[in-house]
């Protein structure tokens, strides 16, 4: 694909050059020849003038410390030169995606819509009522991201003279140097609230106040927990640990050269409240997370002084049906007629099948290509007959597969990792240390949309099981990593001119980026603990409110109130003695259960008991069918994961509800 300048913003094309020159619009670029070569030769190309990039730029280590050696990065080269011999060879009609370029205040106004404050800015500006609880519950630096967007976006607004009221930030945010916190309207009921947070938020004196419709609002600042070097600290917030370090100054900022030896083994500390993964909550609560992930990854680059810009798809021309060059929605709405539920495009599973076949063994797996004129062939045949089932996979061979499968990524219309946030992956490189660019990697697979996200994860998947054969097919994780990089990165997209020894720098980092993304998938696929204890912060303080309304109407309907609280009380505790909690299992033989808590049952505890009363127990068990899930209360929903403290899960939630039950497809 391109990146081709218009007036209107930046053009995407599709990687399928058509050979014409023209295809370019005009004059673009200093020559025909030199434009067509930078169209065919990477996917996603910003509008730049990019010549001779298929030489491989002298290596001056004296200029560039941080970058991989010359030998280690020859797969990356051979990889893009590989690129222009299959591109070459197809000729199909270019698929468009136009990619707005964002005017003054626009990106701070697309970012606060996506963090869930739209209503700070434009007509509902006046009642930012609806925002007050989420702006509670941010910590320093996430607010001082937010307020820094505001403000951008209120300046904007006032120079184009808009219609409607435009609130001064002064009036969402302000700053207070007192020495002691005012007590909230709502007296002991928030105090409480605040108490509970503080379990596992902590807080800073020296803290900004936040003051929102009159109210104010103290941010919560987690203080440096104590952890171990290969430790990943998912209870504090990644900027404010960022913050810390950089007052600190005690550890030294190094960049490492990308070698897997030198590459801390980076952990996840056992967290007695239970890991959660991504696909744990339910919609409502993981939408949540998505706003605060947002904010805290902003507040996190705002913080190291990287630029962190977004780019938007306004204009889409795609394909609207077959498999290669069309958007991953498409194809998964295509593939749900033939397969209910099928979260990854059949193509791409059926292309992994059909590698992994051949053996993972073989030397040179993903690095040495198929024919380019046979995966050409290829391309068509399945276009026209994989959905009827007629395609003969024996005739594939395994490195023609392979060459597949980075034709299909490299062809997606979007990139897999999203127009939006492409920019934001390749910034991870500038971030100063390892554990920072995998606190960033974090965030930003949280914030994929789903089909991109769920496709990466099956490719990073698969590619690990690549690594794992690395003594026989002589690939290891930074062999994948530079030769997959390209097809994921095309480092081409960060619209600068740039020269031999920059460009060198910049391949370098993206194939370490790509490394990190094989070697820590599994950690990336975790929701840090402080998002998930905000949003719990969120749904307390939302039903709070609700329950304050709902008391007041009661009383305005003439209802009796003491009988309200009475029916009010938790269902949960009704027969329920102190330290016990009853188990719901609808779909069992044993439907219910009151289970005695200790200080060593765990979630798989509680599952074995209601297993044990079944028939194929043991298949039951291992296949993992039923779980157990922490339900209302101060979350949504959440699966636990089999090593979670139930006592200490229930001192964080005592009003949740416990049900087994099977996780939805």
């Amino acid at each position: 694909m391109s990146w081709l300048s218009s007036s209107q913003g930046v053009v995407l094309t599709a990687y399928h050059p058509s050979g014409k020159d023209q295809a370019l619009g005009g004059n673009h670029g200093k020559g025909g020849e030199e434009a067509t070569t930078s169209r065919r030769y990477g996917q996603y190309t910003m509008n730049q003038e990019i010549t001779k990039v298929i030489e491989r730029p002298p290596f001056d280590r004296s200029g560039s410390q941080d970058s991989l050696d010359e030998l280690s990065m020859e797969d990356y080269w051979t990889e893009l030169e590989n690129i222009k011999k299959s591109s070459e060879n197809r000729q199909e009609d270019q698929e468009v995606v136009v990619v707005k370029e964002p005017d003054e205040g626009e990106l701070e106004e697309e970012w606060l819509k996506e963090a869930g404050l739209s209503n700070l800015f434009g007509e509902a500006a006046g009642d930012p009522q609806e925002s007050m609880v989420f702006l509670s519950t941010l910590t320093r630096t996430q607010a001082a991201a937010v307020q820094k967007r505001v403000e951008t976006v209120s300046q904007t607004l006032r120079k184009k003279n808009k219609q409607y009221q435009v609130p001064d930030v002064r009036d969402i945010f302000a700053q207070q140097r007192g020495s002691k916190e005012r007590e909230p309207p709502d007296g002991a009921e928030s105090q409480s609230v605040r108490t509970d947070e503080n379990k596992y938020q902590g807080k800073d004196d020296q803290a900004s106040s936040l003051v929102v419709g009159g109210k104010e609002l103290t941010p919560l600042v987690p203080e440096e927990a104590p952890a171990s070097e290969t430790d990943i600290n998912l209870e504090v917030s990644f900027a404010e640990q960022a913050v810390n370090q950089k007052e600190s100054s005690r550890e030294k900022i190094q960049r490492s050269k990308g070698d897997d030896a030198l590459l801390p083994s980076f952990r996840l500390p056992k967290d007695k409240t239970g890991t959660t993964k991504i696909g744990d909550l339910a919609p409502q609560d993981m939408k949540k997370v998505c706003h605060l992930a947002l904010i805290e990854l902003t507040a996190l680059y705002d913080v190291l002084g990287v630029e962190l810009k977004q780019l938007k798809a306004v204009k889409i021309k795609t394909k609207d049906s077959g498999l290669f060059c069309v958007p991953l929605t498409v194809l998964l709405e295509q593939d749900q007629k033939k397969v209910p539920g099928t979260r990854i495009p059949l193509i791409f599973q059926k292309l992994i099948s059909r590698i992994e076949e051949g053996g993972l063994e073989t030397e040179g797996l993903l690095r040495i290509p198929g024919a380019a004129v046979r995966i050409k062939n290829l391309c068509q045949e399945l276009e026209a007959k994989f959905y009827e089932g007629t395609f003969n996979w024996e005739s594939v061979k395994q490195h023609d597969a392979a060459s597949l499968l980075k034709l299909f990524i490299r062809e997606l219309p979007q990139p897999l990792l999203s127009v939006e946030y492409l920019k934001a992956f390749q910034a991870v490189q500038n971030l100063p240390t390892k554990k920072q660019q995998l606190q960033a990697l974090n965030l930003l697979v949280i914030l994929l949309p789903d089909a991109n996200r769920d496709t990466l994860k099956a490719l990073l998947e698969f590619l690990q099981r690549v690594v794992d054969n690395k003594e026989k097919n002589k690939m290891t994780v930074m062999n994948v990593a530079m030769v997959m990089a390209p097809n994921l990165f095309m480092y081409h997209t960060l619209g600068l001119k740039s020269s031999e020894q920059r460009e060198f720098v910049m391949a370098a980092g993206i194939a370490n980026i790509m490394h990190l993304l094989i070697k820590y998938q599994k950690l990336l696929w975790t929701i840090p603990k402080f998002i998930v204890n905000q949003v719990r912060k969120q749904n307390t303080e939302n039903h709070r409110k609700d329950k304050k309304a709902m008391k007041k109407l009661l009383k305005k309907m003439a209802y009796d109130r003491e009988k309200y609280e009475k029916q009010d009380k938790s269902a949960n505790d009704a027969d329920v003695p102190q330290g016990v909690i009853r188990v719901q299992a609808p779909h069992l033989s044993k439907v219910s259960m009151a289970i005695q808590l200790t200080e060593e049952l765990r979630a798989s505890d509680v599952l074995a008991r209601f297993l044990s009363q079944e028939s194929g127990v043991a298949q039951t068990l291992k296949n993992g069918e039923v779980f157990l899930y922490e339900i209302g209360g101060n979350i949504g929903e959440r699966c636990l994961d089999d090593d979670t403290y139930m006592k200490d899960l229930y001192q964080l939630n005592p009003n949740a509800e416990w049900v087994i039950k099977s996780k939805p497809s």
